[in-house]
C-alpha cells in the first residue's frame, strides 16, 4: 500500500508490465492503484484478460473495460488461459515487440551502481539481494557497499534467474539478478537501498526511503509456552520483510508477547495469517492503532502508536494523523447508502467515473483511523461482496482525536484505551461502557464503569454487587436477626473499598472480547 512495498517496489527494476485482469471479475480498484503505480514509472503497460477458458468468462466486457482504461483499442487487449495455453504464444511476442530496451544511467564512468528491489536469506550464503543494475558491472570479489546502511561486504557470487537462481560471471548496466552478499544480520538490508562499490563517487539512487510504520498491533501466543516460538518466526519473517518491525512487551492479562508495526491493513492481515498458516501458531491480535505525531505545549514532537502513551489533554498543542487516498468499485444500486458511509467516515471525495459495464469508481480521502475503523467490512455488507477497494498512504494531516480512558472502580485500565474523533467520542463512549457492563462479572461491591476523555467522565454505568444470601439459613419470621446479617454484609463490603482490597479482577476472556481485533 506504499510505493516501497511489493508492487511499486518491482516497477522500479523493469521497463514493461503485464496488466493482467480476471475474466470473470473484471476491473478492480486494485487494478487502478496499480496501473497508475505503472504509469508513474513510466513503464510501457501491456494489457491482458486472463482465465478466457472460464465458462464465467466476460472477455469481450473486460477487454472494453480495460481498452476504456487505457485509451486503447479492444483489439489491442490480448487474452490468455494459463490452464489451456491459450494466447500464450501472443503474448510472449507483444512482450519482445513492445518492451523497450533497459533503461541506463548516463554517469558513464564505469563504476557499478544498482538498486535492492528484494532479497533472501538462507543460512550458509546469509542475504541474498535480488537487484536492478543501473550503471557499472558486478562481479564475484568485488568489495560493494550498502549505501544507505554503510554495511561493506565481497560479493560471493553473481547470477541471473532463468526463472531460478543462475550463477553468472558478471551483471552489467541495465541486467536484473542477485548477489550473494555472505552478511548474516539481514536487518542491516532495505529494499530501495543502493548497491554500489565501497569509497565509489557515484551517489545513492533517488526514491529510497527507509519504510516506516503507520499501523499498530500487539500479537500474542494464545499458549504463553509458544512465545519462544512467536518470537523466531517474527524474526524469520523479518528475514523477508525489512519493513516489518517488532519488539517484546508485557500485559497483566495477556501475557508477554509483541508490538508489531505494519506498513498498512493489508500488510498486518498477511503477516498474521502467515503466522497462523506457516508456523501453526494461535494468536490473539489486539485491535490495530496508527501512530500519531503529537506536538506537547513546549514544542516537543513524537510519534506515539499506543493510546495509553498520549499525553493529557492538557500537555497537547496539536495531533497529526495519516491519511489515505481510497479508490473504491461499486455497483451503482449502492451508491446512495455508500455515500452516506463515506460521510460518516470522514472522507473527502475528489473523483467518481462510470465504467462500460455500469459501475462507479469513486475516488476519497479520509483518515487512516477512520478506514480501520471497519470500512472496509461495511463496505462489502453494503454491496453484498461486489465492491472492490483500494488505497495508499499520504502524508499526516492534522486530526481533532481525543484519548479515551475507560475506568473499572475509578481506576483507568491502560489495555482499554482508545484514540478516538472527537466528534464521535460521546457515542463511542457509550459503547465501550455498555459493552463492558454486559460482560464483566458481578463482585462483591457495586462497581462503577466509567470512561473519560479530555480530563473529564463522559459515560457512566455502575454493576450491581453479586448478593450473597447471608440469611438463607435462618428460618421463621426473625425479621430483626435478616436486617442484622444484611447491615453487616453491607459494612464488610464497604471496608472491602475502604482498604483498597475491594480491586475488581478483569478475566482473562472479558480483556480478550474488549482487545482482541477479531472480536
Amino acid at each position: 500500500m506504499r510505493k516501497y512495498e511489493a508492487v511499486s517496489r518491482a516497477l522500479h527494476a523493469v521497463e514493461g508490465v503485464l496488466l493482467l485482469v480476471d475474466s470473470t471479475q473484471g476491473v478492480q480498484a486494485q487494478t487502478l492503484t496499480t496501473l497508475a503505480a505503472a504509469q508513474a514509472q513510466r513503464c510501457v503497460v501491456i494489457p491482458v484478460v486472463s482465465k478466457i477458458d472460464s465458462p464465467a468468462a466476460r472477455v469481450d466486457e473486460v477487454k472494453a473495460e480495460l481498452a476504456g482504461l487505457l485509451k486503447v483499442s479492444p483489439g489491442g487487449v490480448l487474452a490468455v488461459s494459463g490452464k489451456t495455453g491459450a494466447g500464450v504464444d501472443e503474448l510472449l511476442e507483444a512482450i519482445v515487440r513492445l518492451v523497450p530496451p533497459p533503461r541506463v544511467s548516463e554517469s558513464g564512468n564505469g563504476e557499478p551502481r544498482g538498486l535492492i528491489f528484494d532479497f533472501s536469506y538462507s543460512t550458509h550464503r546469509g542475504v541474498v539481494v535480488y537487484l536492478r543494475v543501473f550503471d557499472g558491472t558486478f562481479r564475484k570479489g568485488q568489495q560493494l557497499t550498502f549505501h544507505a546502511a554503510g554495511k561493506d561486504f565481497i560479493a560471493l557470487e553473481t547470477g541471473i534467474f532463468t526463472p531460478e537462481e543462475t550463477p553468472a560471471e558478471s551483471l552489467s548496466s541495465g541486467d536484473i539478478g542477485y548477489i550473494v552478499t555472505g552478511i548474516k544480520e539481514p536487518g542491516v538490508v532495505a529494499v530501495g537501498d543502493t548497491i554500489g562499490v565501497v569509497h565509489g563517487s557515484l551517489p545513492a539512487l533517488p526514491g529510497y526511503e527507509r519504510p516506516r510504520p503507520v499501523v499498530w498491533a500487539s500479537i500474542y501466543p494464545e499458549n504463553q509456552d509458544d512465545l519462544p516460538l512467536l518470537r523466531k518466526s517474527l524474526e524469520r519473517l523479518r528475514l523477508s520483510d525489512s519493513s516489518l518491525s517488532f519488539e517484546e512487551e508485557s500485559s497483566g492479562v495477556l501475557g508477554r508477547g509483541f508490538r508489531c508495526g505494519f506498513l498498512g491493513l493489508l500488510h498486518l492481515e498477511i503477516v498474521t495469517e502467515r503466522l497462523r498458516r506457516e508456523f501453526s501458531l494461535s494468536l490473539i491480535v489486539t485491535i490495530p492503532t496508527i501512530s500519531y505525531v503529537v506536538t506537547r505545549t513546549n514544542g516537543e514532537r513524537e510519534i506515539i502508536y499506543t493510546p495509553a502513551k498520549f499525553p493529557e489533554h492538557g500537555d497537547i498543542l496539536k495531533i497529526e494523523e495519516p491519511w489515505a487516498r481510497v479508490i473504491i468499485i461499486t455497483p451503482p444500486r449502492v451508491m446512495s447508502t455508500l455515500i452516506q458511509a463515506l460521510y460518516e467516515h470522514e472522507a473527502q471525495t475528489l473523483s467518481t467515473e462510470t465504467f462500460h459495464d455500469g459501475r462507479i469508481e469513486i475516488e476519497v480521502e479520509m483518515p487512516l483511523r477512520e478506514l480501520m475503523r471497519g470500512f472496509f467490512d461495511r463496505l462489502k455488507n453494503i454491496s453484498s461482496g461486489y465492491a472492490s477497494l483500494s488505497y495508499e498512504i499520504l502524508p499526516p494531516r492534522t486530526a481533532d482525536v481525543v484519548r479515551l480512558d475507560i475506568l473499572v472502580a475509578e481506576e483507568p485500565v491502560p489495555a482499554f484505551a482508545r484514540v478516538v474523533a472527537a466528534r464521535r467520542v460521546q457515542e463511542e463512549a457509550e459503547k465501550m461502557v455498555e459493552k463492558l457492563h454486559a460482560i464483566l462479572p458481578k463482585q462483591l461491591f457495586n462497581t462503577k464503569i466509567q470512561a473519560r476523555a479530555q480530563g473529564r467522565i463522559i459515560s457512566s454505568r455502575t454493576l450491581s454487587a453479586m448478593r450473597k444470601d447471608v440469611t438463607g439459613y435462618l428460618y421463621g419470621g426473625d425479621v430483626t436477626r435478616k436486617m442484622k446479617l444484611l447491615e453487616k454484609q453491607k459494612r464488610g463490603k464497604k471496608k472491602l473499598l475502604e482498604r483498597g482490597t475491594g480491586k475488581v479482577n478483569i478475566p482473562e476472556d472479558v480483556f480478550m472480547k474488549m482487545v482482541r481485533v477479531d472480536s
